[in-house]
């Protein structure tokens, strides 16, 4: 196994040193009375803020256990913002609904808070149910529900409801009201937005609809083209939860490279968000001809706000067809975390320039096909980097991506400055350079990753693995590392055989996968690795599958547009 005490430099150790020393196992600690520190809640994760005057080099060890409970477990030190004065970071994997004991120690201070993640059950109030068959009508939903008793938009049970105005109307629905469930329609042919959820509405849950046909297609060859979404969320707008959907096929389309940056549909756009929002087991897809621009994005990309701004989740998703980026989070990226997402037919995977607060964590994703235009196969970046100040300085973590060939990504990251990163244990596999910048600029920390491309440039990947990855096969998408992969054995070699002997020059051989128990310790993202260390990459042998898309949460939900 790789040597863990290289782990953000001298950090790891620090780290391993103050679980024994800060965290003693009988050790009790005293809560703190005031909202400082403070956790802030999705379904799995947990965002941690501290203020506290410190410095860059002061260690904050965090651990956590389930209320109740006896164990403790660690995770990665938070991370400290000198311009805020604030330590922060994630707790990942959590179970839904359930209180939480957080400990921190920094600095010598010691502090306990209690959180408790979001439930995944909505109690509904008020239904409006729609008839059986195909409407016209566009929607505005103007009554509020509450946090006890939430509105719900659905088809009368047993029932089918489409909404297509076949581009009569700018909308399907409008939501002007919060505590809004929309939940198991078929939204088609809106001349803009199939559901634009308006100015500063919060706890909007957006659930097994098939969104389609939506937006213009009438628009100038580049630059000017319509960002018409399939959910559509004005500035202001929080809590959103858009999970288990089917976004295919917009009426626009999108050009490619050839004729300047891409521009025309998305499947959701939040601008300005307000944060706290959860996109999850979504698909999401099209036709190369009507493609989308980004899949997931919005903005303002250079601001302290942007999308999907702070103390947000997108994972479990499936995304294709896209010209430009896959999922872009751009702007603040405080406590946002992307995991477990599978993307496909793209150009830039995960688009987050700028992270200008941070820290953004960016986990066990799989990258797949990248291309340029229709006519160059050529890939793009699996990462977009790039920042100006004051839009610039915050923390991204990138662990345990897979990145696949062939046609897949050109380079790991784009040709645009890099700062504060921080990768371990990813498969990078590509053709191109790690990062366009020979040399990395401080604090950037790559470092321990299996990377097969041109150059790594200077003073990165200084413990990292140049080799060929090889997987399982499978029909799924099951992205298993291989027992063994091959290598060029440069020279000459002896061969014997049945009394014969001649020697092969830079002979094939089968050696042990590299990739295999080849990654470091990381509290918290790797800690139920099965073998002598965790394997690099998404899929950990041993372990359960990633699993991606609508189906992906077992028992699987069935709208009624897909049975009826």
């Amino acid at each position: 196994m790789k040597e863990s005490a290289a782990f953000l430099k001298p950090a790891l150790l620090t780290f391993l040193f103050a679980m024994v020393f800060l965290f003693p196992p009988s050790r009790t600690f005293a809560a703190e009375t005031e909202k400082n520190p403070s956790a802030v809640a999705t379904f799995e994760c947990l965002g941690l803020y501290y203020k506290l005057e410190s410095s860059a080099d002061t260690l904050c060890a965090v651990r956590y256990r389930k209320t109740g409970t006896d164990k403790w477990k660690s995770v990665l030190p938070l991370w400290y913002d000198q311009r805020d004065s604030e330590f922060r970071g994630s707790i990942v994997g959590l179970s839904p609904d359930t209180e939480y004991e957080i400990g921190l120690s920094c600095g010598g201070k010691e502090v306990t808070l209690k959180a408790r993640t979001r439930s995944e059950k909505f109690t509904v109030g008020k239904e409006t149910r729609l008839s059986a068959g195909v409407t016209d009508e566009e929607i505005h939903i103007t009554e509020s529900g509450t946090a006890e008793a939430w509105h719900l938009l659905a088809p009368e049970q047993g029932s089918k409801t489409v909404i297509d105005p076949e581009k009569t109307t700018d909308y399907n629905i409008v939501v002007e009201a919060s505590y809004v469930i929309i939940r198991g329609l078929e939204l088609r042919n809106a001349v803009k937005d199939a559901i634009l959820i308006k100015e500063g509405v919060h706890d909007v849950v957006v659930e097994d609809c098939h969104i389609t046909l939506w937006g213009r297609g009438d628009r100038e060859l580049a630059y000017n083209g319509w960002e018409d979404s399939g959910i559509n969320a004005e500035g202001g707008v929080s809590r959103l939860v858009i999970q288990r959907n089917l976004f295919d096929n917009p009426s626009g389309w999108t050009n490619d490279w050839d004729f300047g940056h891409p521009s025309g549909p998305q499947a959701i756009s939040l601008w300005n968000s307000g944060g706290g929002n959860v996109i999850r087991y979504n698909e999401i897809s099209s036709t190369e001809d009507h493609g989308y621009n980004d899949a997931i994005g919005g903005g303002s990309n250079y601001s302290l706000e942007g999308s999907p701004n702070r103390d947000s989740d997108i994972y479990g998703n499936i995304i294709a067809n896209v010209w430009d980026d896959a999922i872009e989070s751009e702007g603040a990226n405080m406590n946002v975390r992307i995991w477990g997402n599978y993307i496909h037919h793209t150009y830039t995977h995960i688009a987050p320039a700028a992270t200008s607060k941070g820290p953004l964590y960016i986990f066990r994703n799989v990258f797949g096909l990248s291309r340029h235009t229709h006519a160059d196969p050529l890939g793009g970046p699996m990462i977009k980097v790039g920042e100006h100040s004051p839009y610039n300085g915050g923390r991204r973590y990138v662990f345990h991506n897979t990145a696949l060939q062939p046609r897949g990504a050109f380079s790991v990251f784009s040709t645009h400055p890099i700062s504060n990163t921080v990768s371990r244990n990813n498969i990078f596999d590509c053709r191109g350079p790690l990062t366009w910048l020979q040399k990395p600029v401080p604090p950037a920390d790559l470092d321990h990753d299996l990377f097969t491309g041109l150059s790594m440039g200077l003073d990165y990947e200084r413990h990292g693995i140049h080799a060929r990855p090889s997987f399982m096969p499978s029909q799924e998408l099951e992205f298993f590392l291989a027992a063994t992969t091959t290598m060029i054995k440069w020279g000459r070699t002896p061969v014997d055989h049945h009394g014969r002997h001649w020697d092969i020059t830079d002979k094939v051989v089968t050696v042990k996968n590299p990739a295999i128990d080849a990654g470091v310790p990381l509290p918290g993202f790797n800690d139920d690795f099965q073998g002598a260390g965790p394997d690099m990459g998404a899929f950990e042998r041993g372990n359960p599958p990633l699993k991606f898309g609508r189906n992906a949460v077992e028992p699987a939900v069935y709208a009624p547009w897909e049975t009826q």
